[in-house]
């Protein structure tokens, strides 16, 4: 893969690849069909899920422990064919192992007796349809007269002939993988649905495609597709959190709506202005940011201009005059538009051109685009960063849909610390207070067609860095720890490898590949060393194949048995080898047979038969006991050590650099501690609204680390955490304050805890920043309720995670009001962090000896 996964992607390609193995197993064994679904909300990456897939079905993935099925033929079938197109492209973006030649678009002119296996064949509706020469002269329907039934000339083959041979070759394994699957299966489809239903069922001599997958944001229709599937199993669908989409960074944190303060009047000048102010804004930002990190990766905003299904012409012509004079920069030939038509459109003096959706990202030229609805399915802008529609407020859904394609981050990562780059703005002159809720509701219930959404907020205010914050208070804040989620299925063996990989190619240590390798080398030739006799013996095992005779006596009916051994051939011992492999990773082994190699006495005679006895020798590693423990330990202890000494190193690396090593960080099966970035810009809300529609302002408090020009930061805060803030202002010493966001941003500190066997992340409400003495110090307050089933195992993370962080923090502190008062448990304290391991209940804790009156 060219991409690293994202930890949620890297599970689901897990459980789909276990469904696949399942299966094939039982389809080659007892001939049952089986179907499952990936649900994955839109911007999670599924085509990227979808490539690391096919590589390990087509090629094996040790990292996933999963042999290659040399038969495997996949279609990918969808509605579009532009669909097909782009996710043909997708694919080669993302895969490294599959050549543009695996991936065949099946024209008109497709003639052949099976598919060849190792390929995805696209096709789509229209190619299956009753009109097509794919299926011309097929004979299976013709008492239907579904098909024509005239062949046409030198086509030998129709489709369905096609796939009914790939079905019943034994050689071959047919997966049918349906895009977005919640389209065409309805009986109210027509003939689109009858083709899916044939596909999974079978009809007229074409047996039922063995293996179906569907991939869609929403699953519920092929659900009900798979109930009425006739001799079908279900297995267990995969589906993606939307939570841990939206913590990737893949998707930005923030929508911004700006809207008319004003309820009656023509606002539409005034916010496209503004509209442009930001297309600006959000330009000479991201220019900033590319010049600050040294980079070359390049944002080019863009602006989409969303206009009526019957645009007035004059009213676009306007907007464009406003955009033109308000920033010279842009002119009549940075603008297009994505109408259905496909025609160069008039708007007053204007021409402006048609282009393709899926050119739009990476036509840089074009600076507005000017749109009606959600432009195409599938489609997507991640340089779209702002949004003006005039669209009137009954058309909240087309807004939300439209924007729902705009949320995707244009680096695919989150900028640390900076909301005015993780957000995206939506003006909209038609609506006003009251009818911009139907927006809100659109993006936040608008069900799994559209993304999962960050914070929403109207007419925010942006805050900066508190100027009055000395440099040594900065340093200490970016010096605090925050934890991972940690990923399942996670092996050292390859953290250690892809970090030292890292740290060459940034020059930290030069030739740190080679010595991440000795060292496990080392390891390895010790561990055989104080294990020869058990090495001899497994391998000895390795090299032979042991089996059983049965003797039955035709005349007496007896019936006795012996034993027999043979030789072991190469796929044997390839098969030992690729076991071993798969605990040590598959480089380790390679670089590790080639030093054993070289070693060999003879190797200088006859270096073939050198590597044939390294291969031998560790292929018998994956038969001794404890070595993936001993591993793992010792790739762990390395890569930890190295994190330790060149952290600083990293910390002055760019943004994307930095990104690299932190999911490096992340590839634990635990929580690992990460840094916490420095904030420079967050959006906050500065009035709410009431039950009663009026709106009032948000408290506004000092010495927050950020702060508006007037040095103030907007809070809502409630009763508790009102109390905190005012005591811990009070105490000797106190300096700042910072409300910690309560969303997945590197300047949001973390702490994972554990419940029901799943491990997730608390963010405690408040950092305090003091001056003890000389010494800047910090505490964590955290304000939290004990009345809900996940406050116990928060208390327990919180714990842990004091007893990991001794002398880091000043105080840790959980604070919750039982009985009329504030009652707090300190975690540093042993005594405290010991009864909560033995607690069943946070009630009973604040009520008991261990905790005290907060004050």
């Amino acid at each position: 893969m060219k991409f690293t996964l994202k930890d949620y992607q890297n599970e689901a390609v897990i459980d789909v690849l276990n469904n696949l193995r399942k299966a094939r197993k039982r389809w080659r064994e007892d001939a049952e069909r089986h179907a499952f679904s990936l649900t994955a909300a839109t911007g999670a990456g599924k085509t990227v899920m979808a490539a690391a897939v096919f590589e390990a079905l087509f090629h094996g993935d040790d990292g996933f422990n999963f042999d290659r099925d040399p038969g495997a033929v996949v279609i990918w079938f969808s509605d579009d064919p532009s669909l097909n197109e782009q996710t043909r492209f997708r694919l080669m973006e993302a895969s490294d192992r599959i050549r543009h030649t695996d991936l065949v678009v099946v024209e008109n002119s497709f003639n052949r007796a099976k598919f060849d296996p190792g390929k995805i064949y696209f096709l789509n509706t229209q190619k299956l349809g009753r009109n097509s020469l794919l299926v011309r002269g097929f004979d299976g329907d013709e008492e239907e007269g579904i098909f024509p039934t005239m062949r046409p000339d030198l086509r030998s083959h129709t489709i369905w002939e096609t796939i009914r041979n790939t079905i019943e070759d034994p050689a071959l394994s047919l997966y049918l993988v349906l895009d977005e699957a919640h389209r065409g299966m309805g009986a109210q489809n027509g003939e689109r649905g009858t083709i899916v239903q044939r596909l999974i069922n079978g009809k007229g001599g074409v047996p039922g495609i063995p293996i179906v997958w569907g991939i869609s944001a929403t699953i519920e229709r092929f659900n009900n597709a798979m109930a009425v599937s006739t001799g079908r199993i279900t297995l267990p669908p995969v589906t993606v959190d939307a939570t841990r989409v939206q913590e990737s960074g893949l998707l930005k944190d923030t929508i911004v709506l700006d809207i008319p303060d004003e309820v009656v009047g023509d606002f539409d000048t005034v916010l496209m202005r503004r509209a442009t102010d930001k297309l600006k804004e959000a330009s000479d930002e991201w220019e900033k940011y590319a010049k600050q990190q040294e980079s070359d990766e390049f944002v080019t905003p863009l602006m989409v201009l969303q206009v009526p299904n019957t645009p007035n012409s004059r009213d676009v012509a306007q907007a464009l005059d406003v955009i033109f004079q308000r920033w010279s920069e842009v002119t009549e030939n940075n603008v297009a538009h994505v109408f259905g038509d496909h025609t160069t459109q008039t708007f007053g003096n204007y021409s402006v051109p048609y282009i393709p959706p899926q050119r739009v990202q990476d036509d840089t030229w074009v600076r507005v685009l000017i749109a009606k609805d959600a432009i195409s399915t599938g489609w997507d802008c991640p340089r779209a960063e702002v949004m003006i529609s005039f669209r009137s407020a009954t058309d909240q859904t087309y807004i939300a849909q439209l924007l729902g394609r705009m949320v995707r981050t244009p680096l695919a990562r989150r900028i640390p610390g900076n909301d005015r780059l993780n957000s995206v703005d939506c003006l909209l002159p038609k609506f006003n207070k009251q009818t911009v809720e139907a927006v809100v509701r659109a993006l936040r219930e608008g069900g799994a067609e559209n993304p999962p959404t960050g914070r929403i907020l109207i007419n925010p205010k942006e805050m900066k860095p508190n100027p009055a914050v000395p440099e040594e208070v900065w340093e200490k804040f970016v010096s605090l720890p925050s934890q991972t989620r940690p990923q399942r299925g996670a092996k050292p063996a390859i953290r250690l490898t892809s970090f030292a990989h890292e740290l060459a190619s940034d020059g930290i240590l030069p030739g740190a590949g080679g010595i991440a390798h000795e060292a496990m080398h080392k390891l390895l030739d010790k561990f055989i060393a104080d294990h020869a006799t058990v090495f001899a013996e497994k391998r000895k095992s390795v090299m032979t194949v042991e089996g059983r005779t049965i003797i039955a006596d035709m005349r007496s009916g007896g019936i006795s048995d012996g034993t027999f051994t043979a030789e072991a051939d190469d796929v044997v011992i390839g098969d030992a080898y690729r076991r071993t492999s798969r605990i040590i990773s598959p480089d380790i082994a390679r670089t590790y047979t080639l030093e054993r190699a070289k070693r060999h006495p003879e190797a200088e005679d006859d270096m073939e038969q050198a590597l044939i006895e390294a291969r031998e020798d560790v292929a018998t590693l994956h038969l001794m006991e404890n070595l993936q423990i001993l591993f793992d330990k010792e790739a762990k202890k390395l890569t930890e050590k190295w994190f330790r000494d060149f952290g600083s190193h990293i910390k002055k690396l760019s943004h994307d650099r930095q990104d690299a090593y932190r999911q490096i960080v992340a590839l634990s099966t635990d929580p690992q501690d990460v840094d916490l970035a420095r904030p420079v810009s967050r959006f906050e809300p500065t009035k709410v609204r009431e039950t009663n529609g009026a709106e009032t302002d948000i408290p506004t408090f000092t010495q927050h680390l950020l702060c508006d020009d007037q040095g103030l930061y907007p809070a809502e805060l409630g009763t508790w955490e009102k109390a905190v803030l005012k005591a811990e202002q009070q105490r000797d010493g106190f300096k700042f304050w910072y409300r910690n966001p309560d969303r997945p941003s590197q300047d949001s500190l973390g702490v994972a805890y554990t419940i029901n066997d799943d491990i997730k992340i608390v963010r405690p409400d408040f950092i305090f920043i003091a001056k003890a003495g000389e010494k800047i110090v910090v505490d964590i307050i955290d304000p939290h309720g004990f009345h809900l089933a996940d406050a116990l195992p928060k208390l327990q993370g919180f714990a842990q995670f004091a007893e990991n962080h001794t002398g880091l923090f000043r105080r840790i502190e959980a604070v919750a009001e039982t009985g009329g008062r504030l009652r707090f448990l300190d975690l540093t304290s042993a005594d405290v962090r010991d009864a909560i391991k033995v607690a069943t209940s946070a009630e009973a804790l604040y009520n008991s000896s261990v905790a005290g009156d907060y004050n």
